[in-house]
């Protein structure tokens, strides 16, 4: 494994998707580890369409380092409702700003992929050399397939120009500033809206989706970007990379706990109608360990705390 550290002060680094939940986060740790907040670029999809080639390369122009989080992304319900656009937008985003951002002579691209793009049926714990063994769970593939090609795509670009592009594949994040609306948030902001209006209405039923079965794994956002940045510095090898807790959750045990938390003394109603989604989730955290160190350190409990009472006071 590679060990040079990567001196982050006086480098003109590219954030794509930095104002975002985890954009912020990895801004700041990137700042805690020494990089100049003024040289630290974060792009506007209103002003900066990365779908667009001229608007890529006007984003690399001159920059050292490109980290890739900008994606179009949600729960089931929008896989579900826009399979297409997950497809092309990611796909068209990242292969556009790997090209881009290798012309341009940027020294390391860090791309973000997604659990998604593991097959449906993964032995648990995921381990990253499981990701070409079948094909994803139908609801998620467009999007992870889209996000699967970059990996492939910088594989490729370092085989045959050298160029260091590495690729981190997070677990389900959660934290504050999460995205909260139904329409297209994940599970954890998804359930904690719902408990919280059904207490502003004085339900005394929640219904949720599927039943319950499934497993997941979820990291704290400032955990995550944390990662981020300790594999922007050290890591520099093709191999793609687990970014989670190794601790996995099922979705009754997870809802029964957001409920304790919120106090929330109602009943749960399982729509066993509904998708369940991928049925577990858990990845193997070795690799990050072994190749920079990386160890999650908010414990879930504490994070979901945190993550409650952020919403609770902006929920307005």
């Amino acid at each position: 494994m590679t060990s040079t550290t990567l001196d982050l002060r006086n480098k003109r680094i590219l954030v794509t998707g930095g104002a975002g939940f985890l954009g912020r986060q990895v801004v700041s740790q990137l700042s805690q580890a020494g990089a100049d907040l003024q040289k630290i670029t974060v792009p506007r999809s209103r002003d900066c369409d990365l779908k667009t080639m001229e608007n890529c390369q006007r984003a690399v122009n001159q920059q050292d380092i490109v980290i890739h989080l900008a994606a179009h992304v949600g729960g089931i319900g929008l896989n579900r409702e826009k399979p297409a656009e997950l497809f092309y937008d990611n796909l068209m985003m990242g292969t556009q700003l790997i090209h881009a951002a290798y012309q341009a002579g940027v020294q390391k691209f860090v791309c973000l992929g997604t659990i998604c793009a593991y097959p449906k049926f993964t032995p648990v714990p995921f381990k990253e050399d499981d990701l070409w063994n079948g094909y994803p769970e139908e609801t998620n593939a467009p999007y992870g397939i889209a996000k699967k090609a970059l990996l492939v795509q910088l594989q490729a670009y370092r085989q045959q120009y050298g160029f260091d592009g590495i690729y981190l594949l997070p677990v389900n994040l959660y934290g504050p500033e999460d995205n909260f609306d139904p329409r297209s948030s994940h599970v954890i902001p998804a359930l904690i809206r719902k408990v919280y209006e059904a207490q502003q209405r004085g339900d005394r039923q929640l219904p949720v989706w599927g039943d319950g079965s499934p497993t997941r794994e979820f990291l704290y956002s400032e955990d995550a970007a944390r990662g981020i940045v300790m594999a922007t510095q050290t890591y520099s090898d093709p191999d793609p990379v687990n970014l989670g807790t190794g601790k996995e959750i099922s979705i009754r045990d997870l809802i029964t706990l957001i409920c304790d938390l919120m106090e929330f003394k109602g009943e749960i109603v399982w729509q066993t109608d509904q998708p369940n989604g991928q049925p577990r989730r858990c990845l193997d955290t070795d690799r990050a360990k072994a190749a920079f160190g990386f160890v999650s350190q908010v414990g879930f409990e504490e994070g979901l705390r945190t993550t409650i009472a952020w919403y609770r006071q902006h929920a307005e």
